[in-house]
């Protein structure tokens, strides 16, 4: 007997030299049992005449028919509970009776896979015995092949992690670069803590600094790293999923910190190089699918396409073309910001997670993102509104430092009016750049902002706004007051003085004085009409023209 370096367990053979897709059908619970040595059994041997030593794995050779040696198996189960072996891998289903007895004699039942040849399992078990770090490498090779064969075949990510899931009997979760769970198994055991393990790994904080940065993780020496988890005896294997040197998701295989071996280990180091493929084939046909939609709606922008073939091509993308539409746009205020490919990535983050139904299309040379947004038939604008605002939070929450512009335009209740509505809401966009805001503007709340744009005498738009407001600038000057800004508070509010006082943060007997030194210094009063038009269209007119 060659003397092994250490003792190996029935679990490990199972995971290093069994092949891939045994299944354990009795003792699974008692897997850590030491293996001293493996032995075959054929169904014409007498096994009662085998010499055999303590803590082997019986291998047992196919049946040459179903009706040989129908009893066969039990004799082995009872032979072998009796000389104390480790357990029994058997090349046919058991029967019944044979799994019964092996549970009541507390001895592990494994199956192979069909086609399995038993010789050549003996001499993975022995090699695993007598040169384990050899096997580990042989079985590394036979994970990946297994992997990126289910990649090649196009069974999908979902199968891709349950094989994975096989393959370890641990939880395997797979998250996007935003850190998104795209597709999980969950062991048993982990169900009733799984929402706090959820919780964990949605915070980029929470993962280890060597892969934070998405950017430089394939500098990183080993991929995988081993992380505990802020539950009692939980860890994790993590890696990152790399394609062309940049991280795309990062995949987790999480069970108790005892169980995680070198098999694990494998299994994430070569799963995470078999979703990478999965990834990059998944984002090849994104893009194309991408460079479809778009071409189409640019055809469709310029009057190219009848209704007939947008309805068709609508099914191709899984869209009705038919529902009323909004078109959204928006675009970076500013020329330093992010690039247009980064507000194309949060637009489509947004629709995804709202589960909103809408193309997006990002215009380079247009320099904008365009969204057509199947809104509420009932209340479109509104519905519409409410996504962009949303746009807008999330690219606050992203890049603070940036602004990004939006508009919207008119509700197109049939494909044809799709152009105007698009044509609007590039008016609104461009209305927002110039007032430099990141408030969605809804073209049908701009006539007066429109009006004035028109006009092209700068001279008297300039004399307007100084004849109007030209006191209340000096006095602000002068005495570092703050009429102006009560003044555009309060038209903010709608004349309301209690929701005034609010938004400056000052007491409402201060806004009244200030309302009072506003009617004195500037000689008007604030009750009649058209005075307030006239301070309101002054107001607007100094904005826009201070902004060009």
């Amino acid at each position: 007997m060659v003397e092994t370096n250490r003792h190996i367990t029935v679990e490990e053979v199972r995971k290093l030299a069994l092949p891939l897709g045994t299944q354990v059908v009795a003792g699974d619970g008692l897997l850590q049992r030491t293996v001293s040595w493996t032995t075959v059994i054929y169904p014409g041997d007498s096994a009662t005449s085998k010499a055999l030593q303590q803590d082997e794995i019986i291998l047992v050779a196919p049946l040459e028919n179903d009706n040989s040696h129908p009893t066969l198996d039990l004799e082995i189960v009872r032979w072998a509970a009796h000389i104390r072996a480790a357990a029994i891998v058997l090349s046919d289903p058991p029967s019944p009776l044979a799994v019964a007895e092996a549970n009541a004699d507390g001895l592990p039942i494994m199956t192979l896979p069909g086609g399995s040849r038993v010789r050549l399992v003996e001499k993975a078990i022995v090699s695993l015995l007598v040169d384990q770090k050899s096997q580990v490498e042989r079985r590394g090779q036979q994970i990946y092949r297994q992997l990126t064969q289910i990649s090649s075949r196009n069974e999908g990510m979902a199968e891709l992690i349950n094989a994975m899931a096989r393959l370890t009997n641990k939880a395997i979760v797979i998250q996007d670069k935003r850190l998104q769970i795209l597709y999980s198994s969950v062991q048993p055991q982990f169900v009733a803590i799984w929402d706090e393990v959820e919780q964990f790994l949605r915070k980029a904080d929470n993962l280890p600094l060597e892969i934070q940065d998405r950017h430089r993780v394939a500098e990183v020496e080993n991929p995988v790293l081993m992380q505990s988890l802020p539950l009692p005896n939980m860890a994790r294997y993590v890696a990152p999923v790399i394609t062309k040197d940049v991280g795309r998701g990062y995949l987790s295989i999480i069970g108790f910190d005892t169980d995680l071996d070198e098999v694990d280990q494998l299994v994430c180091e070569h799963g995470a190089a078999a979703c990478a493929l999965e990834m990059a084939k998944a984002k090849a046909i994104s893009d194309t699918e991408k460079r479809l939609r778009g071409t189409f709606l640019d055809r469709l922008l310029i009057g190219d396409v009848s209704q007939q073939e947008a309805v068709r091509q609508g099914e191709r993308f899984s869209h009705d073309m038919l529902r009323t539409h909004v078109a959204i746009v928006i675009a970076w205020q500013g020329e330093k910001e992010p690039s247009l490919r980064r507000l194309e990535t949060i637009i489509n983050s947004v629709v995804s997670s709202q589960r909103v139904a809408a193309l997006v299309w990002q215009r380079e040379r247009e320099g904008e993102v365009l969204v057509f947004h199947a809104t509420d038939e009932q209340d479109p604008v509104t519905a519409s509104m409410k996504l962009a605002k949303t746009f807008a939070s999330e690219v606050r929450r992203q890049y603070p430092a940036a602004r990004a512009a939006i508009g919207l335009g008119q509700a197109a209740h049939d494909i044809s009016a799709w152009r105007s509505s698009h044509r609007d809401a590039v008016q609104a966009l461009d209305l927002a750049v110039r007032l430099q805001t990141d408030t969605p503007l809804y073209i049908g709340d701009l006539g007066v902002y429109q009006l004035i744009l028109g006009l092209t005498d700068r001279e008297k738009l300039q004399k307007f706004t100084e004849q109007t407001l030209g006191r209340l600038l000096e006095y602000d000057k002068r005495q570092s007051g703050d009429l102006i800004k009560t003044l555009e508070a309060f038209f903010a509010c709608h004349g309301n003085l209690s929701q005034t006082a609010e938004m400056l943060i000052v007491h409402r007997n201060t806004l009244l004085y200030r309302m009072n030194r506003i009617n004195e210094i500037a000689q008007i009063d604030l009750n009649r009409p058209e005075i307030r038009l006239a301070l309101h269209l002054a107001l607007t007119i100094r904005r826009l023209l201070t902004l060009n």
